[in-house]
């Protein structure tokens, strides 16, 4: 596993999640797989404890669950829990820009052109990194004007299973959500609503088809997997054991 070591930060284990939920959300692991806390912590040369404390964010989330005596292990997951995901923030996504298409002032729409053009310049130079912060800036920017804190949160929440770098590193995928962008600038400067409404849902449409399609191949829905996978080994820290033994799930920390 290749994962980019993380210095230590209050919001660590956040952080840890995001990379677990990622792998999880790409493929690189599966339904059926278990998530070694020792491998994890070593390969993000962080301690097993912020590991520990993601994994029950994770297992609130329903992406893992626990199984006494032996640890993690990534829970099943359908194409129509995929699709559900991208329905819930094209719908969250369209009642955000109806309203801040009407609170965009001259400097806000300014301020989103020159987020589009940081998209395009990341895009042109292949910078996966630089493509995946300026799609973010790009939607933070209609998330603040249409000043629907409890939606925008809602709509984070949806976007944290969203494995960004796996399109960010699509010249296909980069080339479209460009369109979409440039389209969605227009939009917003003429207060074309169905315009605007038209973009959101290509864009969750295309994410949906293409992670479906990924997922395919990596061969998640691979019914003929069981418990004699390598990877089913057992969690031997004594207090993972311990943990075991705790019944009910835990509440996925608020943001």
């Amino acid at each position: 596993m290749t994962a980019t070591r993380l210095a230590q930060r209050p919001q660590l284990s956040e952080e840890v999640a995001d990379h677990v939920r990622t792998r999880i959300m790409s493929g690189e692991v599966r339904p059926g797989d278990f998530i070694r806390l020792d491998e994890t912590a070593a390969a993000l040369g962080v301690s097993v404890t912020p590991v520990r404390e993601a994994l029950l964010t994770l297992r609130g989330e329903g992406l893992v669950d626990l199984v006494p005596r032996r640890g993690y292990l990534v829970s099943p997951m359908s194409r129509q829990d995929v699709e559900d995901i991208f329905w819930l923030q094209a719908e969250l996504s369209r009642r955000i820009v109806d309203r801040a298409i009407t609170r965009f002032d001259a400097a806000a729409l300014e301020t989103h052109a020159q987020l589009v053009d940081d998209f395009e310049a990341a895009s042109a130079a292949g910078d996966s990194d630089g493509v995946v912060h300026a799609q973010y800036s790009i939607h933070r920017s209609i998330n603040r004007a249409s000043q629907s804190d409890k939606l925008s949160r809602f709509l984070f929440t949806a976007a944290r299973y969203m494995p960004y770098r796996l399109y960010a590193d699509d010249p296909a995928w980069r080339a479209a959500a460009l369109v979409d962008n440039r389209r969605m600038l227009e939009a917003l400067r003429e207060g074309d609503v169905a315009t605007a409404h038209a973009v959101v849902d290509a864009e969750y449409s295309n994410g949906a088809r293409l992670l479906v399609a990924h997922l395919e191949r990596a061969g998640v829905w691979d019914d003929a997997r069981d418990d004699s996978s390598p990877d089913a080994v057992e969690v031997t820290s004594a207090d993972d054991r311990s943990a075991g033994a705790t019944s009910g799930r835990a509440t996925a920390p608020g943001r």
